[in-house]
């Protein structure tokens, strides 16, 4: 097989650091925001599963906490700023489908299963409509 350099191509390069950072937060996983639709819609499972996904990186250390800061109420920021790395993973984490119920008009609670190699954990998360915008309230992992 012919080497890069002898077919005029250019070595390839690892991304820099800012490139691998950047990968890990835009593109696929890059979150749109949890907007609600006629009365008493909640949002879709897509956006659910990727918002689970967020906060699961974000608790494994994988993605900085700012990335998902518009989607949390100040408190629920705080707390996951406190919190850190609260889930051990020998891989990056990949969230499942997520369960949801709706207790009550306004407010969607959602668990999903977060897989991270030797040990799956959960993630439950609540979310609730403010104004036209679903934000995360809490959130709790064991």
């Amino acid at each position: 097989m012919s080497s890069p350099s002898r077919l005029g191509l250019p070595p390839v390069s690892e991304p820099s650091y800012d490139a691998r950072r950047r990968a890990r937060t835009d593109g696929a996983l890059a979150l749109s925001p949890l907007v609600w639709g006629p009365p008493g819609a909640i949002p879709d499972e897509r956006r659910l599963r990727h918002l689970g996904q967020a906060l699961a990186e974000v608790l494994t250390g994988r993605r900085p906490p700012e990335s998902v800061a518009d989607r949390l109420t100040d408190r629920a920021y705080r707390e996951l700023v406190r919190a850190g790395t609260m889930i051990e993973s020998s891989r990056p984490p990949f969230v499942g489908c997520p369960h949801v119920k709706e207790p009550r008009e306004g407010a969607v609670e959602m668990c999903v299963i977060v897989h991270c190699g030797e040990r799956n954990h959960v993630l439950a998360v609540r979310l609730e409509r403010r104004g036209v915008q679903w934000l995360c309230t809490d959130f709790e992992t064991a």
